[in-house]
């Protein structure tokens, strides 16, 4: 029960419900004013046609009332009968008494009549009497009547008085064509409302049940199902849209997790393995005593690279959740290029190299954090230093363009594949697969690189050509 109860309280059912509800609504309503505008109208319209006809009778009843030898009274009873049945209305014909003299309403014959004694004061005092009545049950149900006097033939006096009963058969006739009209046209509209509700709702409701379905499917790690928007350009079409987008984002975070997790192993597991296996070849004997003190500087060498890993995949952590922006801070850009150079020489130095600084002695203000792109020009220097072929030339520069500080960190060594440069920034890539070049990397520094600009709001940009590399990068200038 509680199933079928949440099952017509879907989307699908309240909108469908909600069209009809509103269509029955406007229906009744619709019913209700032509109804009653008509019902007015219509009655109006019986009253004037029954005074008139009524009037028309009285004054051809004079005779008939005065008893007027020359007067043909069957002829005049004709006559009323005639009338009677065209005007679909029953007479009576009545002295001042209230007493009826004559009648067309066959089923009254042999029967004494005698009109309320309020409706004769209303006849003769007033000279009309129109209301609903059943004449002291004398009919089943109340009728409109109206009475008017008839005069004597000097019209000095009256004579009697002349009633019409309407039967209510024409008007009856009416409304009830008029309800069937209404309730078959009512049930057309109805089952239009229903089907193009039906369809409309469906056509609205299926992408959301496909969504619902999509989350489902996402929460049991499969991020391959899509979203149909079925061609819709609405909001619809728009909610799938996004939602596919980010179901390709879902998938490719899954993706760059399932990567990042077999790098840190691979990485993890290389200094790990080199590690346990020669402190177990120093303790069992296997590795001579003469040759100890060289494989435990090689367990102090990967010691160190695997601290140096889990420290820089701590920072890459920390940075994630940092807003540089926030304190809206300037700093000296050349300076921060200084103490880079100053705190490299050693390495430039060791690598045989020749370093080109193009730094203005005067001092350029950026916006941002001091610390974090000094961190940048550390490893983007750092990084130049390594791969370039010894004895060349680095070069490190800024520039004001633009209203922006350009930084410049170039090197002179092999040329990065055109494929590979967008792969640069990614996790743990190296750019020597078989990874025995670059010892003591562990691939994250221009990934950090990539991290910090973009939490600048800026971009790092890379070219290799002729065996020239070049990374640089902008910041907003005071």
């Amino acid at each position: 029960m509680s199933r079928f109860r949440r099952h017509f309280q879907g989307l699908y059912w309240q909108q469908l419900l909600a069209m009809v509800s509103m269509v029955l609504l406007t229906l009744f309503l619709l019913g209700a004013s032509f109804f009653s505008l008509s019902y007015n109208y219509a009655r109006n319209q019986e009253r004037n046609e029954l005074r008139d006809q009524v009037q028309m009778v009285a004054r051809l009843a004079a005779g008939y009332l005065e008893n007027d030898p020359a007067y043909d009274r069957e002829d005049f009873r004709q006559l009323a009968v005639v009338a009677a049945n065209v005007s679909d209305v029953e007479f009576l014909i009545c002295d001042t008494g209230g007493h009826v003299l004559l009648s067309t309403d066959k089923a009254l014959e042999g029967r004494v009549v005698t009109m309320p004694e309020e409706m004769v004061q209303t006849v003769l005092e007033e000279g009309v009497c129109a209301r609903r009545d059943d004449l002291g049950g004398l009919y089943a149900g109340k009728r409109f009547i109206l009475g008017v006097p008839a005069l004597s033939s000097s019209g000095q006096s009256t004579a009697g008085m002349a009633f019409a009963v309407s039967t209510n058969a024409s008007l009856n006739a009416m409304w009830q064509g008029f309800i069937g009209l209404f309730f078959m046209t009512a049930f057309v509209v109805l089952m239009v409302t229903f089907m193009a509700s039906s369809v409309t709702a469906m056509r609205q409701i299926q992408p959301i049940r496909e969504m619902v379905q999509a989350t489902r499917q996402y929460a049991a790690g499969d991020f391959d199902i899509r979203v149909n928007d079925y061609g819709q350009v609405n909001e619809i079409g728009e909610l799938a849209a996004s939602f596919n987008n980010m179901a390709e984002s879902l998938q490719q975070t899954e993706r760059q997790r399932q990567e990042f997790i077999a790098n840190i192993s691979h990485e993890l597991k290389t200094p790990m393995t080199t590690i346990a296996g020669y402190t177990d070849g120093i303790l069992d004997g296997t590795i001579p005593p003469e040759n100890e003190r060289q494989y435990l500087q090689i367990i102090s060498d990967e010691s160190r690279r695997l601290s140096r890993m889990v420290r820089r995949m701590l920072d890459v952590s920390q940075l994630q959740v940092m807003d540089p922006l926030r304190g809206g801070g300037h700093f000296d850009i050349c300076e921060s290029m200084r103490r880079v150079l100053v705190s490299m020489e050693r390495k430039i130095t060791d690598r045989q190299l020749d370093v080109e600084a193009d730094i203005p002695e005067e001092s350029i203000l950026v916006l941002g954090d001091n610390d974090m792109i000094t961190q940048v020009i550390y490893n983007l220097l750092e990084n130049a230093a390594k791969f370039a072929t010894a004895g060349s030339t680095l070069y490190l520069g800024v520039s004001l363009l633009d209203g922006k500080a350009r930084v410049t960190v170039r090197n002179v060594g092999d040329t990065i594949p055109a494929e590979e440069l967008p792969l640069l920034f990614e996790r743990f890539h190296k750019s020597d697969k078989s990874r025995s070049r670059d010892k003591d990397g562990v691939g994250l520094g221009l990934y950090i690189v990539k991290t910090i600009l973009e939490q600048h709001k800026e971009k790092i940009n890379v070219t290799s050509e002729n065996g020239v590399t070049t990374f640089s990068f902008s910041l907003a200038a005071e």
